[in-house]
């Protein structure tokens, strides 16, 4: 209930803030450039979203989003139901097929964003079935970790919260807040699930080659997920960029409702600096007073953009 009561809560401005800002076109000749709104980057209840895939379709056609790409961690299971859903209610509304992989390098976790693609091809089914079974073993060893420190049955109710999407770390804290032990989920994960804390498990994810290689294979675009959270000082995200660009990686997401006008100027330099295309994305979990589907999403005219690609 408290679900729907969300996704139908629409203000009248969705986008307040920004109706200055003028996004690229993509070549639509019924779309102006200064109205095109798209958003690269959102989930569902497949993964760690609160949305169903309905109320998140539905959510983005009532914000007037042109182009939305649905990018559950690990799992194209939102997809066809997201097509199914635009066809039988005629909406308007282009979906673009996305993924988000948990890849590893440096010790550091990065997230992949893929758009664009064939989810069908062998290449997206073989990385989606390795990552789901290091999810799961992954899972039940954050399980075994929290039931040592006192709390019981979490990896079950972690499971239950999951249902047959992509089970999280999220899934954990929201098992813990649930049951009391924090007062927020941030503080699950800084107490018990974050890096070098009692229930944090080191993840095996595939390396950043091996995800943009099978995005590749299945005729998409990969792109560097919200490069400002992972808390690489400047020097390092240089690095991560030219070791992503080096596996063939193509764009850099550029623009979400948490960066500020510097992070934002900065990406689009270093999307000009080592050739890349620039992504855009709210990272859309559930709508809060900071974060919304396609807000804060605008980049300057002129900036070369992934959706221009399948134009």
């Amino acid at each position: 209930m408290q679900k729907n009561a969300m996704a139908n809560q629409i203000p009248q401005n969705p986008v307040s803030g920004q109706g200055e800002s003028r996004l690229i076109s993509n070549g639509d000749a019924n779309v102006s450039s200064e109205h095109l709104r798209v958003d690269l980057h959102s989930h569902t209840l497949c993964s760690d979203g609160h949305l169903t895939v309905a109320e998140l379709i539905d959510r983005a056609t009532n914000y007037q989003i042109d182009q939305l790409a649905i990018t559950d961690h690990d799992t194209v299971a939102a997809i066809p139901l997201a097509k199914a859903h635009i066809q039988e209610n005629a909406l308007p509304l282009r979906l673009i097929t996305g993924i988000e992989v948990s890849t590893s390098w440096q010790g550091f976790e990065i997230h992949i964003v893929g758009l664009n693609f064939d989810e069908q091809h062998p290449a997206i089914t073989e990385i989606v079935l390795k990552q789901q079974q290091t999810r799961e073993d992954r899972a039940r060893r954050i399980g075994d970790k929290l039931a040592k420190a006192g709390f019981i049955n979490v990896y079950d109710e972690a499971k239950k919260l999951a249902g047959e999407g992509s089970i999280t770390r999220a899934h954990f804290a929201k098992v813990l807040l649930n049951q009391g032990h924090v007062s927020a989920m941030q503080k699950a994960f800084d107490k018990y699930l974050g890096k070098g804390q009692r229930a944090y498990v080191k993840p095996g994810w595939v390396e950043i080659a091996q995800a943009v290689a099978a995005i590749r294979a299945a005729g998409g675009i990969s792109v560097i997920a919200h490069p400002m959270k992972y808390g690489l000082s400047t020097k390092w995200l240089r690095r991560l960029i030219l070791d992503f660009k080096a596996v063939d990686g193509q764009a850099i997401e550029v623009a979400s409702p948490q960066m500020n006008p510097q992070q934002q100027q900065m990406l689009f330099g270093f999307c000009h600096e080592y050739e890349l295309l620039a992504s855009v994305g709210s990272d859309f979990h559930y709508p809060t007073r900071w974060s919304d589907l396609g807000r804060n999403l605008a980049v300057p005219e002129g900036t070369n953009v992934v959706w221009q690609q399948w134009t």
